[in-house]
């Protein structure tokens, strides 16, 4: 299939077969086998209500963006519908899994004269939830500090506009809170957070650190909570960004009806696409953005020193080479190459065995070529409506249990005008791949993942207080394209300790745990800015200005702004006027 009103890797999804896309792991994420229906995620304008029905189920977002359900023999024709601009498949998201607050200048503001804790901003973070039993979430008297708790994994009462989950108020776990046993507590709220991860960001966000005697507090301690646990499609699978354009859109709404101004948390990412800011998912996240009072800080992925990207050049005279390692029982692995449309190259790829198939032919749509054991599907992609980007998309799939394991190697070579010759190429983040998958020779810069490059994100990278460094874990900018300054700034990432789900304290490592430290700080600066009367519009892209400003220099680094710590490490005491 080649829709151009549908994003490759969903187009490459429909024309696989069913035995393809589950041996993927990107292909089958958004389908339901069983029922044969895909989410996907759209932009529309005009009356998108029109086209929905009992098969089509619409779940519309902020700025002209919807969440869509149907069946995949209704997909194609949805697609041609006026109304319907551009289509997208779900991706998989991952977690982004010394005293950091004295080290980001926190302390200072947060004593006399200065006094700020976050009152009147509400902190929300799109995670795994949270242990809402924890006492750092509860006021002196017990009570809640979770104004709204969405558990998107729990059927029943979705919150109003939405088809999935179920929604808690402050007054429900309140009541939970009071009962007198575990089991009448899960009766009134069951939310879980099974991993911990949600309640370790929100810990280093806004947590009291009542259980420490403050010893362990967050950033903003007295900050209105919202919380939202990402759903999954069955329990052995990851969530996806359909659900979580659904959360950072419900957070949203509910800090505008509740009057609050808002700094969202998200610690979650992925792989797959150009790094440049032009998919749908980031494209959303800058138009939640500008609605409301708003503050998004996005973490930017541990990719950095897992050897999953890969860029060069092909000149006129020149090939180039990138050698992949695929490790031994290896059940599948896909590689995206990005490249400018106008640059004519061919693609042949070497099989461990020296064996070349190819080149591929620059027609888009589907192609299948066979190597000994291994299946290669690919999908030759051309710019989109949003992109000026093309994709070859490769899919190694097996022709048994796993793929060929060796030293695969891909060959770009010049077939016609070369106009600038750059290329990048990513392997799946997250962990999904076996340590010896990797480039041979990768390229450490340009590994943040996946909405970290959306342009109004906040985007924060991971440093070693302890040791003053970047840590070499975080994902690096700049983004791909446009080469804009990613991540603006780092926050401590290593040895953090925080609220555990369950009770007590953890130590943590990784820039999921560095991005709560600059969305609580952002709390604070928003409350001395609109709670306090010093400026009422100092939210958003105002926000990132007033960090960037007091971003700390660490001796370590000799030029900034630079890929690994953007303009500088947080520093809250700088950045406020004054």
């Amino acid at each position: 299939m080649n829709n151009q009103k549908i994003g490759n890797l969903l187009n490459l999804a429909m024309d696989a077969t069913p035995g393809e896309r589950q041996r993927s792991l990107e292909l089958d994420v958004g389908f339901e086998r069983l029922t044969r229906r895909w989410d996907v995620v759209i932009r529309y304008s005009g009356d998108i209500d029109s086209l929905a029905s009992e098969d089509i189920l619409i779940t519309k977002l902020l700025g002209n963006y919807a969440v869509v359900n149907l069946p995949q023999e209704l997909l194609e024709e949805f697609s041609r519908q006026v109304q319907v601009e551009f289509v997208e498949k779900p991706k998989r998201l991952f977690f982004a899994a010394a005293d950091g607050r004295a080290v980001s200048c926190i302390n200072v503001v947060q004593n006399q004269g200065w006094e700020l804790f976050g009152e009147g901003v509400l902190v929300a973070c799109v995670d795994s939830g949270i242990d809402y039993t924890h006492p750092d979430f509860r006021n002196e008297d017990g009570s809640s500090r979770i104004l709204r708790l969405w558990d998107q994994t729990i059927p029943g009462n979705p919150p109003e506009g939405y088809r999935i989950g179920t929604e808690y108020t402050k007054e429900q776990i309140d009541q939970a809170l009071r009962a007198s046993s575990r089991q009448e507590r899960e009766a009134i709220v069951p939310s879980r957070d099974t991993s911990g991860h949600g309640t370790a960001v929100m810990g280093i966000a806004a947590g009291s650190g009542r259980e420490s005697g403050g010893v362990y507090r967050g950033i903003a301690s007295k900050s209105p909570l919202l919380v939202v646990k990402l759903g999954v499609p069955d329990p052995d699978s990851f969530p996806r960004t359909t659900e979580l354009m659904q959360g950072v859109d419900y957070a949203v709404r509910q800090a505008i009806r509740l009057g609050y101004p808002l700094a969202l948390n998200l610690s979650f990412g992925n792989n797959y696409g150009s790094h440049s800011g032009r998919s749908l998912v980031e494209a959303y996240l800058d138009q939640a953005g500008g609605a409301g009072r708003t503050t998004i800080c996005v973490g930017t992925g541990n990719e950095g020193s897992r050897a999953g990207h890969a860029a060069g050049v092909v000149t006129q005279e020149k090939e180039a080479r990138v050698e992949m390692s695929v490790g031994e029982y290896e059940p599948t692995v896909n590689v995206q190459i990005w490249k400018n449309y106008q640059d004519r190259m061919g693609i042949l790829i070497g099989h461990p065995s020296g064996q070349y198939v190819g080149p591929i032919q620059p027609i888009q749509g589907t192609q299948r070529l066979t190597v000994r054991n291994t299946e290669l599907l690919i999908y030759y992609g051309e710019p989109s409506p949003l992109s000026t980007s093309q994709e070859i998309y490769v899919d190694f799939l097996p022709t048994g249990s796993y793929i060929d394991a060796g030293v695969w190697t891909f060959r770009l070579v010049p077939s016609g005008r070369i106009v600038t010759g750059d290329f990048d190429m990513w392997l799946p983040g997250g962990g999904v791949l076996g340590d010896a998958t990797r480039f041979y020779r990768p390229t450490p810069d340009t590994t943040l993942t996946i909405p970290s490059t959306a342009h109004q994100a906040l985007s924060v990278g991971a440093y070693d207080p302890r040791l003053q460094s970047y840590a070499d874990f975080s994902g690096r900018g700049f983004t791909r394209v446009i080469r804009q300054v990613k991540p603006e700034l780092a926050a401590p990432g290593v040895g953090i300790r925080t609220t555990r789900a369950g009770g007590g304290y953890q130590e943590v490592t990784g820039t999921s745990f560095a991005t709560p430290f600059v969305t609580g700080a952002a709390a604070l600066l928003m409350e001395w800015g609109m709670v306090r009367g010093n400026d009422p519009f100092l939210y958003g892209e105002k926000v990132k200005s007033y960090l960037i400003n007091g971003a700390r220099h660490l001796p370590t680094e000799s030029e900034y702004p630079n890929p690994r710590l953007g303009y500088g490490v947080l520093c809250l005491r700088d950045s406020i006027p004054g």
